[in-house]
């Protein structure tokens, strides 16, 4: 209320007084609040575990249900881009950290949503006793492992390709660490940075059926949402329900396609480091009608004097170094260094020997080598599928990063088809297995990428937008014929992305390997051989030890192929492909 208060009095002296255009702005941001409200106050009802949510399949309930998701879904990318933030630029900064987050972010990646939920539910039920807010943390939560690891990767690989000339400049204005990361470093990985969010907003509506529909207990929480509606419907073998939930997946990705994205896309035009000849800048309705108002620009340019004190914080300014290096502290660095490796590989060798422990005594050898075939036939998937979008997308990306016109009419479009649940297809795709006699094996492999494809087309897309204009103009001004521009320029300049494109959409489509490998329609059910259906099955009976071996095999398959392909491969983009 002060803040307010002294708002209000800052207007009245500066004798700025709303016009038409104000008057619109403030019933928007009104209604936007508003609606946050509510749904914060939804959040938080009394429950009961054991209490049933009644879900309906009416279409006139879904304006509601489109509304919670969404706002969970917006909440989860705020503590996406969080984490982003910290660990991301921690492991770009600290070649130590680095050597433990990206590995750490590797695993995370490949755990399938099923295990964080299983844990997660129980810890967010005990917090909130009584409350609603308990399993809506939770499917918070779970929506967050779905946005974060690709937003963290995106941002750390973009943070590592920083131009050497921008770093010179912050040296020389003497700007400390805390100004060089906002005043530098954040609006250069901007583009990027946004695609990837509008990426991870697809992946959480791809898995916002299982955040939303919960087990726990041998009871099922179901949270009023697109997700639950969905999996109602799926469960009625209800056409028209789905039909429903199309049309409204559609208003609702448009909608927040204009609210947030194409602004958000139109504003980090005022940081791009370079201007060419002919670009139209990226429009947005929503900019240009607050840039008619009076009063709103006033409130924004006091809020941007806020953010510009916010970023040259006295405390974050860095103090004067004396550059003496003495050989004790050179030893107690290395000493911490080696400290940080012997913690590290104690406690993977102590987490190794106890699941190896816990899985001898209690699953036979066996079993255990089941399992690991069964991860290789998934993994000899997830390659196929990865391979062939590469191929696919690679050429398609760079076309539309390099054309801003095209990007701003394929933008959305993209973002409306990576959006678009993968689950609202599988019915489809049961349907004409079963009725043209398909070989499950084969024909549900595609399922397994249809989320985790997009991972590859918005990575190449931002890495082609980051290409030097001026190099491209010079190939051009040179004639050089396509596939020499394409092996000498493009290729090199965009590889390190469609490493990091590849390497999310493989851990993508090992997490979807646990809903495509296994899919329903009513009462019809189609699986493939696999990891992620040996996964499903033992999660629908409920038997832990299974679960824990296939989710541990899961992680240590990932691993291990990121250790020995997708690593070095990145590894050998970062060193080879630097435009300086």
């Amino acid at each position: 209320m002060l803040f307010l208060r002294n708002t209000f009095m800052t207007v009245y002296k500066a004798r700025v007084y709303p016009n038409y255009w104000d008057i619109m702005a403030l019933l928007f941001v009104f209604t936007v609040f508003g609606l946050l409200a509510w749904d914060a106050r939804q959040m938080a009802i009394p429950y009961e575990l054991g209490q049933v949510i009644p879900i309906t399949l009416n279409p006139h309930a879904l304006p509601i249900y489109a509304l919670r998701t969404v706002v969970r879904m917006l909440i989860a990318l705020v503590f996406s881009l969080l984490f982003t933030f910290i660990f991301g630029t921690w492991a770009a900064k600290s070649p130590r950290a680095e050597r433990i987050i990206i590995p750490v972010i590797d695993v995370l990646q490949s755990v399938p949503i099923l295990g964080f939920l299983s844990i997660a539910i129980v810890g967010f039920i005990e917090l909130f006793p009584g409350s609603l807010l308990g399993p809506e943390c939770a499917a918070i939560f779970v929506i967050f492992t779905s946005q974060a690891w690709n937003m963290a990767l995106g941002f750390y690989q973009t943070m590592r390709s920083v131009p050497s000339e921008l770093k010179e400049a912050a040296h020389m204005f003497h700007l400390s660490a805390w100004q060089r990361f906002w005043r530098i470093e954040v609006p250069f990985s901007l583009p990027g940075l946004l695609w990837n969010m509008m990426m991870s907003m697809s992946a959480g509506w791809f898995f916002v059926v299982a955040a939303e529909a919960i087990s726990v207990s041998n009871q099922q929480i179901a949270l009023p949402g697109m997700g639950s509606y969905i999996a109602l419907a799926i469960k009625s073998a209800d056409l028209r329900a789905i039909a429903y939930a199309i049309i409204t997946m559609f208003v609702v990705i448009l909608l927040y396609d204009q609210i947030l994205f194409r602004p958000l896309v139109a504003w980090a035009e005022k940081f791009r480091s370079e201007q060419v000849a002919g670009e139209h800048e990226a429009q947005s309705w929503m900019i240009s009608l607050f840039r008619r108002t009076r009063l709103m620009r006033y409130l924004g340019q006091q809020f941007t004097r806020l953010a510009d004190a916010f970023v040259n914080i006295r405390v974050f300014r860095s103090k004067p170094r004396i550059y003496m290096e003495t050989i004790p502290t050179k030893n107690y660095e290395k000493l911490m260094t080696v400290f940080g490796y012997v913690s590290w590989v104690a406690l993977t060798t102590a987490a190794i020997i106890f699941l190896t422990n816990f899985i001898i005594q209690s699953i036979p050898l066996r079993s255990v080598v089941h399992v690991f075939l069964l991860g290789l036939i998934t993994a000899l998937r997830v390659f196929v599928m990865v391979i062939l979008c590469t191929f696919v997308w690679v050429p398609i990306g760079v076309w539309i990063g390099l054309r801003p016109n095209v990007a701003r009419i394929a933008q959305p479009v993209a973002q409306f088809l990576a959006a678009f649940p993968a689950n609202f297809l599988y019915p489809l795709v049961v349907i004409l297995i079963v009725a043209y006699h398909l070989n499950p094996e084969i024909w549900l492999t595609p399922l397994m990428i249809l989320g985790a494809q997009w991972y590859v087309l918005f990575n190449v897309v931002a890495g082609s937008s980051l290409l030097p204009k001026d190099l491209l103009q010079v190939v051009d001004n040179l004639g050089v014929n396509r596939w020499l521009r394409w092996r000498r320029l493009i290729l090199p300049g965009i590889f390190p992305y469609v490493i990091t494109g590849a390497i999310t959409a493989a851990g993508g489509a090992w997490n979807a390997s646990i809903v495509a490998e296994v899919v329903y329609w009513g009462n019809q059910k189609l699986s493939a051989t696999g990891l992620g259906a040996y996964i499903s099955q033992y999660t629908t009976v409920g038997d832990f030890t299974h679960i824990a071996l296939g989710i541990g095999m899961m992680c240590l398959l990932v691993l291990f192929f990121n250790r020995i392909i997708w690593r070095p491969l990145y590894a050998y983009a970062e060193n080879h492909f630097q435009l300086e």
